[in-house]
C-alpha cells in the first residue's frame, strides 16, 4: 500500500502543527481512521506521524465497490429510483403543568421533554422577567444619573392605535426593535425601551362608531359627546389591555411601569403645552384654505388617505348610496362664449364641480385660444359670467388645451392658479355633509346632484361626450369614503422652518437614515414640505386649547379672533389684554376641533434618555409619524429627539397583496404562535366590523391562503422568521410555511442540547478558562459567526445575523461536530486516554452551547432560556440570573486555519459519495474474480491501481 498525502490528494494548505493534531483531530480519530471514519465513508484516513496527514485510499476495494454500484447515476435515474418520504408526524403538543406562582421561576429541575414545544418552552418565564426587573435600566445599576462607560440605548414603540389587534406588521416592528434592545442590553448598556398606545382619534372613533350602530342600532349622535365618549374608553381599557397582551407574548422587553397612552393626563397636558407655546410663537395658526374632507366622517382626513388607482370606467361603493358611482371617466362639455356662436370645450372627471366653475384657462401661447383675450364665457345653470384667463400652468397638449378652473374644490385650481389671480371668486358648492347648496342641485347629495349636471348638459346640447380615463381616487383609508376637497377653517403648523432645520440635520450627518434609499423620499418632502393641518373635527382625542373671542357681541371673524390658554380664565385675560379692554366685556366659546397627538410623545426621565438612540419602523409612514417627530423634537427641545432611524420593509402577503382585513390576509400573530384552524378564522372574521359581502370575500381569501388553518410555529420561530425577512427590500411577502420551517430548526436545536446535556453528564463541571486547542477551536468555529452577528446588529444586517446563527447551529454543530464527537464520547469508559479526549470534547461542547445560545437569545429569547437554564454555569458567583442579562458574545483570536484542512477532507469525501450515490451502510461487494467483503479488503494492504 502506498500512502498518498492529503496535501498531494488534495490541494490545502502547509501540514497542521502537533497541537492541532492531538487536539482537534484526534478528536474524531481512532485506530488509523479518523473524519472518514466518523462520517461513515467508504476511505480510511489515518495519520502518518504528528506532523502531517495522510490519506489511505484502498483503491482496490474502491474499485471493487464501484463495481458493484456502476458509474454515477444521472439525475433521470435518480429521480425514477427515488422513493417518496414518509410524511412528517405531526408534531404533539407538550405542556407545562407544573404549578408555578405568576413572577416565580419557572422549573429546570425536571427533565427536558422529548421534543420542542413552544407552549411548554414559553411558558412562566415573561412574569418572571418581568417581575425580576430585567427590562428595566435601572437593572444593574445604582443610579441612572451614574454615567455607564458602556452608554445608553433608548428607543420608543410606534405606539399601536388601540383600534383592534396587533397585525404581523406590528410583529415584524415588535421582532426587530425587541432583537436590538436585548443585544443592546446584553452589551451592559443602560437600556430603556418605552411602550405605549396612540388613541388613534379616527379610527377609534370609527370602529366605536361601527360597534355602536351594529349592536344597538345608535350613531354617537344618539349617544350625546360625553356617553359616546365613555363607550370610546371602554373600547380602549379592552384592546389596550389585548394589545399589551399581544406585545408580552412576542416576548418584547419593554419596561412596563413606563407605558404611556396619549391620552394620559401627562401627555395631554404636553399637546396642551406644546400647542400654545407655538401659538403664541405665530407657528401654529388657523387659516382657511382647501382641506381633504370625509364626508362620512364629517372631518378633515390627513393626506395618508388610500389613493385607489383606476385603469378606467369602474363602480365604486360609497357609504350612504345604495348603488355604486361611476369612476375612471373623463366627461367633456361646452361653455358658450358670451355674444358669441363659438365654444370652449373642457373635461373633467368630476362633472358636479362645474357647478362652482369660476373661469377657464388656457396657456397664453396656445394659438387656438389667442382671440379670446379679454372674453368671458356664460355659465349654463345661472347668471355668471366668468373670464377666460391665461396662465402657464395649463398644459398646452392635454386634452383640448383648456382648463375649467374650480378653487374651492380643487387642489391643483386652488394653489396652482387662484392664489396667483387676485379677485378670482371661490364658490363653495356643498355643506359638510355634503349637500348642494348651489340653486340647481340644491339638497342633492355630490353624486346624485353628478347625474343632475350631467341630464342638464345633454338637454342643453353642451355635454360632447364620456371616455375611459385612468385615474386615482382618493378614498379615505378609515371610512371608504371618497375624499372630496372642501374650503374649510382649520389650524395649520408653519412647517417651512422646521423643514428646513429636519433636512439639514440629515445632510450634515446629525442624523443618519438607514437604508439610504430613503434619503431621496426625504429631502423630497423636507425641501417642498407644505404646512400641515393639525385640527380634526372629533369627538374622541385632545381638544384644541383655543378660544374664539367676541368683544361686545362683535361680528365674528374667524382667524383674526383666536387666543390660546390653558384654562377659560387665563384665554379671558389674554384676550383681555390683546384687545385692551376690560375682561367682562369679552366673550368666550372654544373649538370643538381635536388636535394630533404628533406634537410631542412624551417620556420620563427626559434629561436621561433625551435625546433617544433609534426610531425603528416602516417606511409607509417615513413622513407621517418619523418626519413629524423630528420637526416637534427640534421645535419643543432644540434637540434632534433620536440620531438615526431604520426603516423596515413593509409586510404583505404571500402573493405580495397588502394587509386587507377584506381580504382575509390580515393575521393576529397569536394565531401563528399557537395556530388556528380554518373555522377559527372564519369565526375572527364575524366578531369583526366587516360588512357581510366582504366577509364572505374574507373567508374565500382565508380558505385559499389556509385551507388547513395555520400551525403553532412559536414565538421564536415567528421573531427569526421575520428578521431573516427583512432581506427582501421594500415589501415583505410573508408566507407562513416558512416560519414552520424555523419551528423546525428550533426541534433541531432542542435535540442538539439534549444530546449534548446528556454527553456531559450530571457530575460535569466547566472550567473556568480553557487552554486546549479543541475549545480554542470550537471558539474559531463560533468566531465567524460572533463577528457576523456583531456587524449585523450595528448594520441592522438581520438577514446576516439570523444567517450566521442558523448556519453555525445547523451546518456546523449539528451536522459536523457532533456527528464527529459521538465516537468519541462511546469509546471514553475505561481507558485514560479516551478519558482525556472525552473530557476535551465535553468542554469544547459546552463551550459550543454557552456562547451559541447567548448568540441566539436577542432573537429567540423563550427556547434560549429554557436550554440556558439547563447548563452548568462556568461559576456559581455572580452568575447572571437569566440569560438575557448575560454578555453577548465577542470575537476571538480566531484558529480556523488549524482545523481547515481536516473539513477539506470532510467535504471531499461526501463530495465524492453523493457523485458515486454512495450509501451509510458498508455492503458486501462482489468482484468479477472472486469474492470479498469489504471489511476483509479493509485489513489487507492493496497495491494502488492506475
Amino acid at each position: 500500500m502506498v500512502p498518498v498525502t492529503l496535501n498531494t490528494a488534495i490541494k490545502s494548505e502547509p501540514p497542521l502543527d502537533n497541537g492541532a493534531v492531538n487536539g482537534a483531530a484526534n478528536g474524531c480519530a481512532d485506530e488509523g481512521t479518523a473524519i472518514g471514519e466518523a462520517l461513515n465513508s467508504d476511505f480510511q484516513i489515518g495519520f502518518r506521524n504528528r506532523n502531517e496527514f495522510n490519506v489511505f485510499i484502498y483503491f482496490r476495494t474502491l474499485k471493487v465497490y464501484l463495481f458493484a454500484v456502476g458509474p454515477p447515476k444521472t439525475e433521470a435515474q435518480l429521480k425514477k429510483e427515488k422513493k417518496a418520504k414518509p410524511e412528517k408526524k405531526e408534531l404533539g403538543v407538550i405542556t407545562y403543568s407544573i404549578p408555578t406562582p405568576a413572577g416565580e421561576k419557572k422549573d429546570v429541575i425536571s427533565p427536558l421533554p422529548d421534543s420542542y414545544s413552544p407552549q411548554y418552552v414559553e411558558a412562566a418565564w415573561y412574569p418572571w422577567w418581568e417581575n425580576q426587573g430585567f427590562f428595566k435600566p435601572e437593572y444593574g445599576r445604582k443610579s441612572l444619573s451614574e454615567p455607564n462607560p458602556r452608554g445608553i440605548f433608548m428607543m420608543c414603540i410606534p405606539p399601536p392605535n388601540v383600534t383592534g389587534s396587533l397585525h404581523l406588521g406590528h410583529a415584524l416592528t415588535n421582532a426587530i426593535q425587541d432583537c436590538l434592545t436585548r443585544w443592546h442590553r446584553m452589551r451592559g448598556e443602560t437600556t430603556l425601551w418605552n411602550p405605549g398606545c396612540d388613541h388613534a382619534g379616527i379610527a377609534t372613533q370609527v370602529v366605536v362608531e361601527k360597534k355602536l350602530m351594529r349592536e344597538r342600532g345608535l350613531s354617537r349622535h344618539d349617544l350625546g359627546r360625553e356617553k359616546f365618549i365613555e363607550e370610546v374608553w371602554k373600547w380602549k381599557n379592552e384592546k389596550g389591555d389585548r394589545i399589551y397582551h399581544q406585545l408580552k407574548k412576542l416576548g418584547s422587553s419593554l419596561d412596563w411601569e413606563r407605558a404611556c397612552f396619549t391620552m394620559d393626563p401627562k401627555l395631554s397636558y404636553a399637546v396642551q403645552e406644546a400647542f400654545i407655546r407655538m401659538h403664541e410663537e405665530g407657528v401654529i395658526y388657523r387659516s382657511k384654505r382647501l382641506v381633504n374632507w370625509s364626508c362620512t366622517l364629517n372631518s378633515a382626513i390627513s393626506d395618508i388617505e388610500v389613493s385607489c388607482e383606476l385603469n378606467g370606467r369602474t363602480l365604486l361603493p360609497v357609504p350612504g348610496y345604495k348603488e355604486k358611482v361611476e369612476f375612471g371617466v373623463l366627461v367633456s362639455f361646452s361653455y358658450k362664449i358670451e355674444g358669441s356662436d363659438e365654444e370652449v370645450i373642457v373635461a373633467t372627471t368630476r362633472i358636479e364641480t362645474m357647478l362652482g366653475d369660476t373661469a377657464v384657462a388656457v396657456h397664453p401661447s396656445d394659438p387656438r385660444y389667442q382671440h379670446l383675450k379679454g372674453k368671458t364665457i356664460i355659465h349654463p345653470f345661472c347668471d355668471r359670467k366668468m373670464p377666460v384667463v391665461f396662465d402657464e400652468f395649463v398644459d398646452i397638449n392635454f386634452g383640448t388645451g383648456a382648463v375649467k378652473i374650480t378653487p374651492a374644490h380643487d387642489h391643483n385650481d386652488y394653489e396652482g392658479l387662484n392664489l396667483r389671480i387676485c379677485g378670482l371668486p371661490t364658490r363653495l358648492l356643498a355643506t359638510p355633509c355634503p349637500t348642494f347648496s348651489h340653486t340647481f342641485a340644491q339638497g342633492l347629495k355630490r353624486f346624485d346632484a353628478r347625474k343632475a349636471v350631467l341630464q342638464a348638459l345633454k338637454d342643453r346640447g353642451q355635454f360632447k361626450e364620456i371616455k375611459d380615463n385612468p385615474m386615482v381616487v382618493p378614498v379615505c383609508s378609515r371610512s371608504k369614503d371618497i375624499v372630496e376637497p372642501l374650503l374649510k377653517p382649520q389650524w395649520y403648523v408653519d412647517c417651512t422652518e422646521m423643514g428646513k432645520q429636519a433636512a439639514d440635520a440629515v445632510r450634515d450627518g446629525r442624523l443618519k437614515i438607514i437604508p439610504d434609499h430613503h434619503l431621496k423620499t426625504w429631502f423630497n418632502w423636507m425641501d417642498n414640505i407644505r404646512d400641515w393641518c393639525i385640527s380634526r373635527q372629533l369627538w374622541w382625542g385632545h381638544r384644541i386649547p383655543a378660544y374664539f373671542i367676541t368683544v361686545d357681541h362683535s361680528s365674528d371673524t374667524d382667524g383674526h379672533y383666536w387666543v390660546s390658554g390653558r384654562s377659560e380664565e387665563e384665554a379671558r385675560e389674554k384676550a383681555a389684554k390683546r384687545f385692551n379692554v376690560s375682561s367682562e366685556r369679552i366673550s368666550l366659546r372654544q373649538g370643538k376641533q381635536g388636535i394630533f397627538s404628533e406634537l410631542l410623545w412624551c417620556i420620563e426621565d427626559l434629561n436621561v434618555f433625551y435625546p433617544g438612540t433609534l426610531l425603528e419602523t416602516g417606511h409607509d409612514i417615513l413622513f407621517f409619524w418619523v418626519a413629524r417627530m423630528v420637526m416637534m423634537g427640534l421645535k419643543l427641545t432644540g434637540k434632534l429627539p433620536f440620531r438615526e432611524v431604520y426603516l423596515h420593509a413593509v409586510v404583505r402577503d404571500a402573493h405580495g397583496r397588502k394587509m386587507s382585513k377584506s381580504l382575509g390576509n390580515v393575521i393576529d400573530p397569536l394565531d401563528v404562535i399557537t395556530g388556528i384552524s380554518l373555522e377559527g378564522l372564519h369565526n375572527q372574521l364575524t366578531d369583526s366590523n366587516l360588512d357581510p359581502l366582504e366577509i364572505e370575500k374574507a373567508k374565500q381569501g382565508q380558505k385559499s391562503d389556509y385551507p388547513s388553518g395555520i400551525p403553532e410555529c412559536g414565538t421564536d420561530a415567528l421573531r427569526f422568521a421575520l428578521c431573516a425577512y427583512t432581506s427582501q427590500g421594500r415589501d415583505i411577502n410573508l408566507d407562513v410555511n416558512r416560519i414552520l420551517g424555523y419551528r423546525h430548526f428550533c426541534n433541531k436545536l432542542w435535540n442538539a442540547v439534549k444530546f449534548a446535556m446528556k454527553a456531559l453528564g450530571e457530575n460535569f463541571a466547566p472550567l473556568e478558562k480553557s487552554q486546549s486547542v479543541s475549545d480554542r477551536w470550537i471558539l474559531s468555529r463560533l468566531s465567524a459567526a460572533v463577528v457576523l452577528c456583531a456587524s449585523g446588529f450595528e448594520a441592522y444586517d438581520f438577514p446576516g445575523i439570523t444567517t450566521a446563527i442558523y448556519n453555525f447551529w445547523l451546518y456546523e454543530l449539528c451536522d459536523v461536530y457532533l456527528e464527529c464527537v459521538k465516537p468519541v464520547l462511546s469509546r471514553s469508559d475505561g481507558d485514560s486516554d479516551a478519558q482525556s479526549q472525552a473530557d476535551v470534547c465535553r468542554q469544547t461542547l459546552y463551550t459550543c452551547l454557552d456562547v451559541g445560545l447567548r448568540l441566539l437569545s436577542p432573537i429567540m429569547p423563550f427556547v434560549t432560556e429554557e436550554l440556558f437554564q439547563r447548563l452548568p454555569r462556568r461559576s456559581t458567583k455572580d452568575s447572571p440570573p437569566s440569560i438575557s442579562v448575560t454578555s453577548y458574545p465577542e470575537s476571538s483570536e480566531v484558529v480556523d486555519a488549524e482545523m481547515e484542512f481536516v473539513m477539506t477532507v470532510v467535504r471531499t469525501i461526501r463530495s465524492l459519495r453523493a457523485d458515486y450515490n454512495l450509501t451509510k451502510t458498508r455492503a458486501d461487494c462482489e468482484s468479477t474474480d472472486s469474492k470479498l467483503t469489504y471489511s476483509t479488503l479493509r485489513r489487507t494492504p492493496c497495491n494502488p491501481c492506475s
